[in-house]
């Protein structure tokens, strides 16, 4: 059993664990991961993991709290059964969005996250576009972290849209936006804009022309829609012939996807670090896997090969 590869997943994104499985050519590991009555999580692994390389696939999406929860005891029993190795695979990090103080009295819950991973038990994390790249010095173990951007940088190539302008928007995805810019060699646009409080933003000014172009916003986190529409209506009022929307993680919280159906933007390509319910997908929301570039990652890792070639 030695060093054996084992990918175990709890109840955040099954359908995900089991795509990189399937590419890795091993069974998903067998483990009860339920609840008892009052709502505690319960776990038990079902087999043995004793000497093994264990990857648990786990993003910490809605309900944010209880898949944290299944992901720390997940590694708990499994630290407790012996395995070689502990690798929290976290596709989407919930509470990045609190990674600084921005006022006095407010936590940093992006660290107490990274503490109680650490103290679980994990050896190592991989993650995919953290909100904030900062959040890796959290940890006092490795990080892998990931970029998503190749994956709908390449789906975005193969439309061959006219005249594509790649929008920032907002100053913290400028070099987000820059790599997708170079992909696709295409121009670039910053949009300024001001946060008056959480998930609503008001656009200031513009950097950059879209006058008959096609837009293509890149942003990492979509939740309730209402920053993402504010610039889709800011860059049609500024002349943009069409604008698209290319985003990692789709939260889709609130009344995201009706606010999206109702709006100007064409399409919104999102990746599965998060899963997409049938009734959410369709119409202009196109959702693309990241389980090919998890699955190598994973390889690498466990091969105790370099991971750096896939950061992209």
């Amino acid at each position: 059993m030695g060093n054996q590869l084992h990918i175990f997943t709890g109840n955040a994104n099954p359908d995900l664990a089991a795509e990189i499985a399937h590419l890795l050519g091993i069974p998903l590991g067998q483990a009860l991961v339920s609840a008892f009555s009052d709502g505690e999580v319960r776990v038990r692994i079902e087999e043995s993991v004793r000497g093994s390389d264990v990857f648990i696939i786990q993003p910490t999406c809605t309900p944010v709290n209880h898949h944290l929860m299944e992901l720390l005891i997940m590694m708990d029993a499994l630290r407790r059964a012996s395995v070689q190795r502990i690798t929290a695979v976290i596709p989407y990090f919930g509470y990045a969005r609190q990674e600084r103080k921005s006022a006095g009295r407010e936590p940093i819950s992006a660290k107490l996250v990274a503490n109680l991973i650490t103290m679980a038990g994990a050896d190592r994390v991989l993650t995919v576009d953290l909100h904030a790249p900062a959040i890796e010095g959290f940890f006092d173990l490795p990080v892998d972290h990931l970029r998503a951007s190749p994956i709908l940088a390449d789906y975005f190539q193969g439309l061959s849209l006219p005249d594509p302008t790649v929008v920032a928007p907002d100053e913290g995805g400028v070099n987000r936006a820059v790599r997708f810019r170079d992909r696709l060699r295409a121009q670039l646009a910053i949009i300024a804009k001001h946060r008056p409080r959480p998930d609503e933003a008001n656009v200031l000014e513009m950097v950059g022309n879209v006058a008959g172009r096609t837009a293509i916003i890149v942003d990492d986190i979509i939740s309730t829609g209402g920053t993402l529409i504010e610039a889709v209506d800011s860059l049609v009022e500024r002349g943009a012939r069409a604008v698209y929307a290319a985003v990692v993680h789709p939260v889709l919280s609130a009344d995201a996807v009706e606010r999206i159906r109702a709006s100007a933007l064409e399409k919104i390509v999102v990746t599965n670090t998060i899963p997409v319910p049938p009734e959410k997908r369709g119409g202009k929301i196109e959702v693309l896997s990241v389980a090919p570039l998890l699955a190598q990652a994973i390889q690498r890792i466990h091969e105790n090969r370099s991971v750096s070639e896939l950061f992209g």
